[in-house]
């Protein structure tokens, strides 16, 4: 039965969440692997029900916007079929697994995370009784790959490591402000009844009466980090232990820098890489905002099909691979992915630009964030050659729904046409780093930019210091009088005829 705009709040297909532009209707997709068949799918439910266009979410999920038209049972019956669907709606609406995109095919892993990201997703939409569990329930499963996503918010992370030649991986439970190291090591096979354990623990203790259980924050449900917290890391330990066949194995000579190695990789993945098969190498195509008109999607499924083996891959950074690419062919593949108006340069100004719906999609933003985001981008890439990303994200509220980690450049919406401007992380009192300019017009906000990109590329200490490093070595002062001086140098702050490049 398809359920019609119920307020949950991570919409699957079966249940939809209203939104200012329509409904809108995500798809699951664990590991962030697609078929071209599913591809195809998905570009013809958008086409067919929505607005002609899909967003690749942080999650990488297919996330379908402007639904005007209600999804009829005999379509969810389709989407069922191909594997775009749970057989049991209750669970369809639970978070996707993520996993790193070149699961398989990275020659540095430790193990491919394919089959186990399979069973777990398994598990997770075979068992009805689970559909309790908060919608925010969420596992990532890291296997070692240079394109890392064990520093990715979830409640549960599996990490690879290895011991003596034999590989485990190491379980890691969200805190809400940090992470819980556990120093458990699970043997791969161990890790779905892990999570059915831990699944079965957060649904005893969630269902208590309310004043039995202490909420950090308010909301529908608690989440699991909650219930960690209420219950204290022993008990909560030993309890997820009272309901596995075998015990878990804490291991105190394994110290947890050893086990948990997070890097900033969030954009390794963009451009043409040499797969860990000979001769084949994978190509990273940047979605701008992640958004993929049906006819690009056609376009890429073509592409696949022609060149790869018929799969593609969506990523957390809202992005896809093309995979499986013979090295002789690379050159033709890019041109066929510039000619969708698409490209694979991670120079490029777009291929760090993140935005959340705005005040177009979603009532809680303060300013039509993807618009903007769209206008500033085009902007700077008329005026500036980068030669490695620069992660910008604007957000219209506080809960930064688009990107949970920070950013080189944060521009949080405070009205219709006003922007904070944040720089770096060093500020441990603010969500978004060093708070730089407070209420910023819109209308300022590309020039502005254009300044802070030249000063970081005139003063890094390195071609290879990301901007978030840069401004975490200075003073807010310090960045703002150099900013100044950067204005002062090219006269009126509205000129845009200076061009800056950031070769290093």
């Amino acid at each position: 039965m398809y359920l019609s705009s119920i307020s949950v709040p991570c919409p699957g297909i079966f249940y939809s969440t209203s939104a200012r532009d329509g409904t809108l209707s995500r798809i699951r997709i664990p590991g962030g692997i697609v078929t071209i068949g599913q591809f195809r799918i998905v570009a013809d439910l958008a086409e067919k029900f929505a607005a002609s266009y899909v967003n690749i979410t942080n999650r990488a999920n297919f996330q379908i916007r402007e639904v005007h038209t209600q999804i009829n049972p005999e379509v969810l019956h389709q989407l069922r079929e191909a594997g775009l669907a749970s057989p049991i709606p209750g669970v369809d609406h639970l978070r996707n697994i993520m996993g790193s995109p070149t699961a398989g095919i990275d020659a540095e892993e430790l193990i491919d995370t394919r089959s186990l990201i399979r069973a777990l997703d398994n598990y997770i939409t075979t068992h009805a009784e689970l559909a309790p569990l908060s919608p925010k329930f969420s596992i990532a499963v890291d296997g070692g790959s240079a394109l890392k996503v064990c520093d990715r918010p979830n409640d549960i992370v599996f990490s690879a490591v290895e011991i003596s030649t034999q590989i485990y991986f190491h379980l890691k439970l969200n805190l809400g402000e940090s992470f819980l190291n556990t120093g458990i090591l699970l043997q791969p096979q161990a890790c779905v009844d892990v999570v059915g354990a831990i699944a079965k623990v957060y649904l005893q203790y969630s269902a208590l009466e309310p004043e039995k259980v202490t909420g950090y924050r308010k909301s529908r449900k608690l989440r699991l980090f909650e219930v960690l917290h209420n219950l204290g890391r022993e008990r909560f330990l030993q309890e997820v232990e009272s309901h596995l066949p075998h015990s878990l194995q804490q291991l105190p000579n394994i110290r947890t820098s050893q086990v948990i190695q997070p890097y900033l990789t969030r954009y390794l993945h963009l451009g043409v890489h040499p797969q860990r098969q000979q001769e084949l190498s994978y190509i990273g195509v940047v979605l701008p905002l992640g958004k993929l008109e049906t006819w690009q999607m056609h376009g890429l499924a073509d592409i696949a099909q022609g060149y790869g083996i018929g799969t593609l891959r969506l990523t957390p950074w809202q992005n896809l691979l093309l995979t499986d690419i013979p090295d002789q062919y690379i050159h033709e593949v890019k041109s066929k992915i510039e000619h969708l108006d698409l490209h694979w340069s991670p120079t490029k100004i777009h291929s760090a630009f993140v935005a959340c719906a705005g005040s177009t999609g979603c009532a809680s933003s303060a300013t039509d964030t993807k618009n903007h985001a769209l206008k500033v981008a085009e902007y700077l890439d008329q005026r500036i050659t980068l030669n490695q990303p620069v992660n910008i994200h604007f957000t219209g509220c506080p809960k930064s729904c688009a990107q949970h980690n920070n950013a080189d450049i944060t521009l949080l919406g405070i009205s219709e046409e006003k922007y904070h401007v944040y720089a770096g992380d060093s500020d441990n009192e603010s969500k978004f780093g060093q708070e730089l300019y407070q209420s910023v017009a819109f209308a300022e906000l590309p020039s502005l930019l254009e300044k802070i990109l030249q000063v970081y590329t005139a003063k890094r200490l390195t071609r290879h210091e990301s901007l978030g490093e840069f401004a975490n070595r200075y003073s807010i002062t310090e960045l703002q009088d150099m900013v100044e001086e950067e204005r002062g140098d090219t006269g009126d702050k509205g000129d845009t005829g200076s061009h800056c490049a950031l070769t290093g």
